[in-house]
């Protein structure tokens, strides 16, 4: 275990025996308690040896259309409140100033034509109390969008709310006041705070001791907000910090946030969690056991143009994250996060543990983290044996020319995979940097073996959905090599980018139900599609390569070298 903590109780149980000696020991006098630290508590039930459940979810906010909701506040969110109220505590991020009132703040260090201000009315706290939420941070970049008057409304509206308001204040110390509640004799404490770039001058983006504002911890390695943690893991079994942190639009995590998550760590966080990209990113755990998600996206939202969420769950026993689940959901035109099922719910939580693959983060406790794992080597005797059926007389290249590949990948099942590959040996590192971005990027690869192990047969390979390099045989039809021929050449998921031969037949046939998709720019395919300006084309052509899908008879699956 990182950390065993004795309670309270205990502690002042064993200081009055301590004292008293032998005698009939008293009651234990009550710890003082910070008042910085009163936030709330629940009833704990005790001798209940459950797991204890927290669920976590992204931005949200009230605009336009979604105060439809008020109408029927106790309606709560709709589909998604099972999820949330299943849980022991749930918290989510509320990125809006609670208030009908107030002139928008000035965010005079933002980019000018990209001002966003967010407000919403009180109701909205009814309308996730309902919903299932214990709690929700307003440390973020919208909590003070409408001044000092709706910094006042908020205040005066967390003082009434029926659920806990994290991240803001009347002061710093209030704004970084925990809420803490017992579960089943498990006390956990959750703090919020604000990692994302200030936008504007005024204190309310960074409350001060004496003035009102944001929970504002912008450094990558927050004294203040590490001082609370340090402060909170001396009695409380759990800690969680909930971050308003990351790049906007980012798929990975930061350095800065990568440098955050390690010092709050250190400092005795166990879950460091947030949002603020408008994307999910990668979770899992840190090598001290504590547990990090670096992006949990938008949840309530007043548009599904990034309609990919959901919500985080995570299993605690004896004060530590023993499991994580991921409960995919899609925004709905109405706003409202609606939790997916079947294949559509598989599909998107492998995407979700792709992303994995660029926070060195590990998926589960005590493994190692999810990084990029290669090799390179000369093709020797055995492998030579191995790809016989691949290596035929006269080839145009020997065995020497080339280069036997070892690479992780991500499968369609978001998992790390090992693959292996042979190419040019003067394309080895080439190759090795653009699956190293691919991986990277979370892009999946269904498998990735030699031709060789289908008897070299590019068809079979095809239509095992097999990424692929060297292989020297003639391009079909002709007697004149394939690029194959001089490991140049790379197919990636044949399935899903299929090859439209100018015959009008389609290769592999399994790869007839891709083979019409929009692969333009804007288009936005199933996993796994190559389509134009994607990271998959982007890493090719970025190295030299060019792709067949640009062809008058589409390869989509084909890249080649310098051609």
């Amino acid at each position: 275990m990182r950390r065993t903590r004795v309670s309270r109780a205990v502690v002042a149980l064993c200081a009055v025996l301590v004292v008293a000696g032998c005698t009939e020991p008293t009651a234990p006098p009550a710890a003082v308690p910070d008042p910085a630290d009163e936030e709330t508590s629940a009833v704990a039930t005790p001798g209940d040896a459950r797991p204890i459940t927290l669920a976590f979810a992204g931005d949200s906010h009230f605009e336009f259309h979604l105060t439809d909701l008020f109408d029927n506040p106790d309606n709560g969110l709709g589909p998604i409140n099972r999820v949330l109220s299943d849980a022991d505590v749930t918290v989510l991020n509320l990125e809006t100033a609670i208030t009908t009132r107030g002139t928008p703040e000035p965010k005079e260090l933002e980019v000018p034509d990209n001002r966003y201000h967010f407000r919403t009315a009180p109701a909205a706290l009814d309308v996730l109390a309902a919903a299932g939420v214990d709690a929700v941070s307003m440390a973020n970049n919208h909590g003070a969008d409408y001044g000092p008057v709706g910094m006042r409304d908020t205040l005066r509206a967390k003082d009434e709310s029926p659920i806990a308001v994290l991240g803001v204040g009347r002061n710093r110390r209030e704004a970084f006041a925990p809420y803490r509640v017992d579960v089943r004799g498990t006390e956990i404490a959750v703090v919020a705070a604000d990692a994302s770039p200030r936008e504007g001058a005024s204190t309310l983006w960074g409350a001060t001791a004496e003035d009102p504002g944001t929970a504002a911890a912008r450094e990558p390695r927050p004294e203040v907000l590490l001082d609370r943690v340090r402060r909170l893991s001396r009695t409380a079994d759990v800690v969680v910090v909930f971050l308003h942190w990351g790049r906007e639009y980012d798929v990975c995590a930061t350095v800065d946030q990568q440098t955050t998550a390690r010092a709050l760590s250190r400092a005795g966080a166990d879950v460091i969690v947030g949002s603020h990209t408008h994307r999910l990113l990668g979770s899992g755990w840190q090598p001290d056991g504590s547990y990090v998600n670096y992006g949990l996206g938008n949840f309530v939202w007043y548009h599904d143009l990034a309609p990919e969420t959901g919500v985080l769950k995570l299993s605690l026993e004896n004060g530590e994250v023993v499991s994580d689940e991921w409960i995919p959901a899609l925004i709905q035109p109405d706003g409202r996060p609606k939790p997916l099922a079947g294949s559509a719910a598989k599909r998107a939580t492998a995407q979700w543990r792709a992303a994995r693959a660029c926070a060195d983060v590990a998926p589960a406790p005590g493994e190692a983290p999810v990084r990029f794992r290669s090799s390179i080597r000369p093709v020797d005797a055995e492998l030579r044996e191995r790809m016989a059926p691949s290596h035929r007389d006269r080839c145009p290249l020997d065995h020497r020319d080339l280069r036997y590949l070892r690479m992780s990948h991500v499968g369609f099942d978001g998992r790390v995979h090992q693959g292996e590959m042979v190419v040019a040996a003067s394309q080895a590192d080439t190759v090795v940097g653009i699956f190293r971005r691919l991986f990277h990027a979370g892009y999946p690869i269904r498998r990735m073996r030699l031709v060789s192990d289908y008897g070299g047969n590019d068809d079979r390979s095809m239509a095992a959905n097999n990424t692929s390099a060297y292989n020297c045989r003639p391009v079909a039809g002709t007697r004149r090599w394939s690029d194959h021929a001089y490991g140049t050449a790379v197919d990636i998921n044949p399935v899903q980018n299929p090859y439209l031969r100018p015959t009008g037949s389609i290769a592999p046939r399994a790869g007839r139900a891709y083979a019409r998709l929009d692969r333009s720019v804007d288009a936005e395919p199933p996993w796994g599609v190559i389509h134009d300006g994607d990271v998959v084309i982007q890493a090719f052509n970025d190295a030299g390569w060019a792709w067949g899908g640009f062809w008058a008879d589409p390869d989509y699956q084909h890249f080649t070298a310098g051609s």
